[in-house]
């Protein structure tokens, strides 16, 4: 058996024609649809990238214990266990994350990975001394590593698929593989070339935007339309390569004996709500609820839409349950065969969120966001081994006031690190809106309007305690959110 995972980064599911776009070119992505089964009510996890894929590999939610940081050693990791029964696991990644101090233990987990440099503020090509970058917009080693990839054939996402291909012309008459292809696209900055952007004309005349800051919108209508179609010439160039995966999987016949999973880890807002990016505002749908496309060659399902509830956290226990690996007892997410072959549901509801931010829930129709009780946002912990951030270690300053805490139930009967999460000093803690809201996405799909339903909300906190308790979630979370830990408290 054989599987494909294709993941893109931050793609915005409204921006794709088989989740109802009628403005952005993105044929591959439709024909994909008619092929596999499109899940309309996906939902994130654990924000952002690498909480992300922590729980890609874990089966479990990260952010009610830990900010941004790398695998623990008492995880469970998917292709770990896939090794241990006889899948080759290859990752090709353009994702610089990958190989900061943050997230420097995922890729070591695959049998052989390809690493592919130059996204983003990626420290690739040295240029000693002061960088003007090309417009105020741009970071200076983004303005350098852009000078190494003048066409299209230069671009990591172009190498990223180059080296995807690679692979299956090499093994795709072999059996037992897991291939896994990821690429930063279309996360930030909206790099792409010239025919793509030729397509999404406007009127805009300053200097070129392709890099919203996570902040609140104050651009002008034609500012935040060149952003949104610079964000779209790059979503056109991902499809552009999707079709050259899907060409390979016509061309070696991989449609019989091969699942094919694509996703993304979140969206993306680009002035929806009147914020860019992420993070800082809350989870509203155009972030949190994100597009999932999986072909499954057991039931064969084409050209369908499947309203089951999915997760980020069942993506590990579905490749598992492909390949006949069970699944280990910490993974809390389901795998998603049941909904594949006739939209059965695998959950009544699901959590989503960041660390020391709002803590969200869903049943599918409604999303609630639990902020935290008092202004002051306490107490707050990081469990962990792996005392690290995005790209540096904690602080000692950090440090000092830690102690090693009694094993947690997921933890193998290993004490972990309590570290006090200080906002002032943690840089993975950014939310600056914590409200609680309650939104309706029947009458209310775009999320315009929050209601106030005290039995909705009742109901909503049932399912938001009972999945925390799940989650083994400390007992400060609940403290935090001014929740009683008992679900019976909401019936």
């Amino acid at each position: 058996m054989k599987a494909i995972m294709m993941m893109f980064d931050s793609l915005n599911r409204r921006y794709l024609p088989c989740y109802g776009n009628t403005w952005v070119q993105a044929p591959n992505f439709e024909r994909l649809a008619e092929r596999c089964v499109v899940f309309d009510n996906a939902y994130v996890g654990s924000m952002p990238c690498m909480p992300a894929r922590r729980e890609l590999h874990t089966g479990r939610y990260n952010f009610l214990h830990r900010s941004w940081g790398p695998l623990e050693p008492f995880d469970d990791s998917m292709p770990v266990l896939l090794r241990e029964h006889g899948v080759h696991c290859h990752l090709v990644s353009d994702h610089q994350h990958y190989w900061e101090d943050g997230g420097a233990t995922y890729h070591q987990r695959y049998t052989t990975w390809e690493t592919i440099r130059g996204q983003e503020g990626d420290r690739w090509k040295a240029h000693v001394g002061e960088v003007t970058p090309m417009n105020e917009h741009l970071r200076p080693q983004d303005a350098v590593n852009r000078q190494y990839m003048p066409t299209e054939a230069d671009q990591p996402q172009t190498r990223t698929m180059e080296e995807a291909l690679a692979f299956l012309d090499k093994n795709h008459g072999q059996d037992d593989w897991f291939l896994h292809v990821e690429t930063f696209d279309p996360h930030e900055p909206f790099f792409t070339q010239e025919q793509y952007k030729a397509l999404y004309p406007d009127g805009y005349k300053g200097p070129d935007l392709d890099w919203p800051e996570y902040r609140p919108v104050d651009e002008s209508e034609e500012e935040i339309e060149r952003y949104r179609n610079n964000y779209a010439a790059l979503v056109t160039m991902c499809d552009t390569n999707l079709g050259k995966l899907l060409d390979a999987m016509d061309r070696y016949d991989l449609w019989d004996d091969t699942l094919l999973i694509v996703n993304t880890d979140h969206g993306f807002l680009l002035g929806e709500h009147d914020w860019w990016a992420k993070c800082r505002m809350p989870f509203y749908n155009e972030v949190a609820h994100m597009p999932l496309l999986i072909w499954d060659p057991r039931s064969a399902r084409q050209g369908v839409h499947c309203g089951a509830l999915a997760q980020t956290i069942d993506l590990a226990p579905t490749l598992l349950d492909y390949f006949g690996v069970a699944v280990p007892p910490n993974m809390q997410g389901h795998s998603l065969a049941p909904a594949l072959t006739d939209d059965s549901p695998v959950r009544e509801a699901g959590l989503f969120g960041i660390f020391g931010g709002q803590v969200n829930v869903t049943d599918g129709r409604y999303v609630y966001m639990r902020g935290p009780a008092r202004p002051e946002n306490t107490p707050l912990y990081n469990y962990t081994l792996m005392p690290t951030h995005m790209r540096s270690l904690f602080s000692l300053q950090e440090l000092r006031p830690a102690n090693l805490n009694e094993p947690l139930p997921f933890t193998k009967g290993v004490p972990v690190l309590r570290i006090p999460a200080a906002r002032s000093t943690n840089p993975d803690i950014r939310p600056a809106i914590m409200d609680t809201l309650l939104f309706d996405l029947v009458t209310d799909p775009l999320q315009q309007q929050p209601i106030y339903d005290s039995e909705i909300e009742s109901r909503m906190c049932g399912h938001l305690v009972r999945e925390m308790l799940a989650n083994d979630a400390p007992p400060e979370q609940f403290y935090r959110l001014g929740l009683e830990p008992n679900p019976e408290a909401y019936q």
